[in-house]
């Protein structure tokens, strides 16, 4: 019968933690957590052992139970101020059961469980010796009250080794759903930004671009907003690959993405389209500031010391195309072809300037690097 009952107990608590775990998409719980989020997982924490002590197993006045366990996984994860708060409501929930002898030591025991599992999660140990050690100290606690509590020695011979082997494995389980399901989470949260974002830049990926940029140009009907889309290109890219590597590539990708984020305003949307090639969306902006913002990456591009693995410095220059709704584009829908358009004409007419698509007469007017 004790077995029994602790397996259903076990059998609850692991629901209720699998339930939680899927319908929880948040960041999972951790030391650095802010204290709000640490508040709210203690108190989900408590009421969980306070289920826990509503299926409890009874002999005489003494409840048992794992409300323990909830505790443990909240001084692991979050350390000493949810498992303190989780503490609290057990102790409120243990009363309002009843107040007897059982009820009143029962203060104690969760206290001492909570403090020493606490300084347990602060050690310097390896990961599995501290959720070793928190079982085993919570479990020598527990064995010490059941000493107390209890007078029937066969009882406790049956009692205190069982509670020991129930208490590990729902230890263990606990801990094992809570890592799978935050790898889980980990992987999913992962892959979805890695399919939004580009692996070597941190930018928005070509996907993410046209997502966002078929959703701005939907909503530009309603808006009387302008709308201005540079499309930038690295000149001679294929001569820094040969002459230095891939390698020596990427840090230069790397960087210029670095400079265009710095250039851009901050609601600006900022892309790696592809290879050499990037892309920004100016929300709001009118043709003759998108081509003063086109100017000013172009000369920081120009002047910026691009440091490779090596040490050794080089430079490098873009061209940029610049395209502007409705003062160079009047159907929004060709916004997109014609900022490629002003970006084919800077690279076919010598590189390292910016040029602005037709603005009435189908010819482009260029800014051009002295």
């Amino acid at each position: 019968m004790i077995i029994k009952e602790l397996l259903a107990n076990l059998g609850i608590m692991t629901s209720l933690i699998f339930i939680y775990t899927q319908v929880n998409n948040a960041t999972p719980l951790n030391k650095s957590s802010d204290l709000k989020r640490k508040i709210l997982l203690g108190v989900f924490g408590g009421l969980l052992s306070n289920v826990l002590m509503q299926y409890s197993m009874s002999i005489g006045d003494t409840i048992i139970d794992l409300r323990h366990i909830p505790i443990i996984l909240l001084s692991f994860f979050g350390g000493a101020i949810p498992a303190f708060i989780a503490t609290i409501l057990i102790i409120i929930g243990r009363f309002f059961i009843g107040y007897n002898i059982s009820s009143f030591v029962a203060v104690p025991l969760i206290v001492s469980i909570t403090i020493s599992t606490s300084l347990i999660s602060n050690t310097k140990v390896t990961k599995n010796l501290r959720r070793f050690l928190m079982l085993v100290v919570s479990n020598i606690l527990y064995s010490i009250a059941f000493c107390y509590l209890i007078k029937d020695v066969n009882t406790l011979f049956i009692l205190i080794p069982s509670y020991w082997i129930i208490s590990f494995l729902a230890g263990y389980i606990a801990f094992y759903i809570l890592e799978y399901i935050r790898n889980s989470q980990d992987l999913f949260h992962r892959y979805k930004s890695e399919s939004t974002t580009d692996g070597l830049t941190g930018l928005n990926n070509f996907r993410r671009f046209n997502d966002t940029f078929n959703s701005i140009i939907s909503k530009m009907e309603s808006k009387n907003e302008k709308l201005s889309l540079l499309y930038i290109d690295i000149d001679f890219f294929k001569k820094i690959n040969d002459t230095y590597g891939h390698k020596e590539g990427d840090i230069v990708l790397k960087d210029l993405g670095m400079i265009l984020m710095n250039a851009a305003r901050s609601y600006d949307i900022v892309s790696r389209n592809g290879g050499e090639e990037f892309s920004i969306i100016l929300l709001d902006c009118p043709l003759k500031r998108a081509m003063e913002i086109s100017e000013n990456i172009r000369e920081t591009v120009e002047k910026y010391p691009f440091t490779l693995s090596s040490g050794e410095i080089i430079y490098i220059t873009i061209s940029i195309g610049v395209a502007s709704f409705d003062e160079t584009t009047p159907d929004i829908e060709s916004l997109l072809e014609d900022a490629d358009k002003a970006l084919y004409q800077a690279k076919r007419t010598g590189r390292n300037k910016v040029c602005v698509f037709n603005l009435t007469t189908s010819q482009e007017l260029t800014s051009v690097a002295d």
